[in-house]
């Protein structure tokens, strides 16, 4: 059976996962029999929607590697596709309040009690086949919304967003955190830490998992960070992006024939 984003959330050992912005079922192929346990299938920076990453996301069935997808905006629409799609994780960007978290966590949730439209006939449902009434409660147990906090605004209520019932996970945006800040893409800088810091706090308060992005090509500086947030509750890492993990191997055998 693939592994499921949930059961790598709420272990206590570590899992490794990295972004797929390259739409190429063999890229997934790689980075499942390189070890990684899951992927985010990008389709808020990648440059394909939600057909690419139904298929996406078959690879990764197929390589027994979990995955979740970030759709472009918090929007109930681009989450049941995704949803429909057999994608089990949304991942929403730019997450700046407790309402936005309950609206995209509802729209998890069939009616009465929510917002995503029912559909026997897609591929979560196994198209008509299954029973609808069992698959209404496996699905809404599986299913869930990881919200992906990257600005100003939504580290002053980040309190407000870890506390919303039916989240499944938080994720921390350093880079656009950066920027938000006026800090120019400047994730390693110390305001942009301490607010990270808080706000990793604030999950582990609230019993919420983390999942923290580390963006360094270099494997001994993401060893270090991953050693640092792991003291401080992170369990779940999202490792570079297949684009800078392939700059960064391409790089490694430039330099090494360069140098002959």
């Amino acid at each position: 059976m693939t592994r499921d984003l949930r059961t790598l959330l709420a272990s206590d050992e570590l899992s490794l996962g990295t972004w797929s912005q390259i739409a190429a079922p063999e890229l997934i192929d790689l980075i499942g029999l390189n070890g990684f346990g899951f992927t985010i299938i990008d389709c808020e920076h990648g440059i394909f929607g939600m057909q690419t990453a139904e298929n996406l996301a078959r690879a990764a069935d197929a390589n027994d590697i979990a995955c979740a997808v970030r759709v472009p905006r918090n929007d109930p629409v681009l989450i049941m596709k995704a949803l429909d799609a057999g994608i089990r994780h949304v991942v929403i960007p730019n997450l700046a309040s407790g309402e936005e978290a309950a609206r995209a966590v509802a729209a998890t949730r069939f009616g009465p009690h929510g917002l995503r439209g029912a559909c026997p006939c897609c591929r979560s449902g196994g198209h008509f086949i299954r029973n609808w009434q069992d698959y209404v409660a496996e699905e809404e147990a599986r299913v869930g919304i990881i919200g992906l906090v990257e600005t100003v605004e939504g580290h002053r209520n980040i309190r407000d967003i870890c506390a919303t019932e039916g989240l499944r996970a938080l994720m921390v945006g350093p880079f656009d955190l950066s920027v938000s800040m006026g800090l120019n893409g400047d994730w390693r800088h110390a305001e942009v830490r301490t607010a990270v810091e808080e706000m990793v706090a604030a999950a582990v308060d609230a019993g919420l998992p983390v999942i923290m992005p580390v963006f360094s090509p270099e494997p001994a500086e993401c060893v270090g960070l991953v050693d640092q947030w792991r003291e401080k509750g992170v369990r779940c890492f999202v490792v570079g992006s297949d684009k800078i993990l392939i700059a960064s191997s391409f790089a490694q055998w430039t330099t090494a024939l360069e140098a002959v």
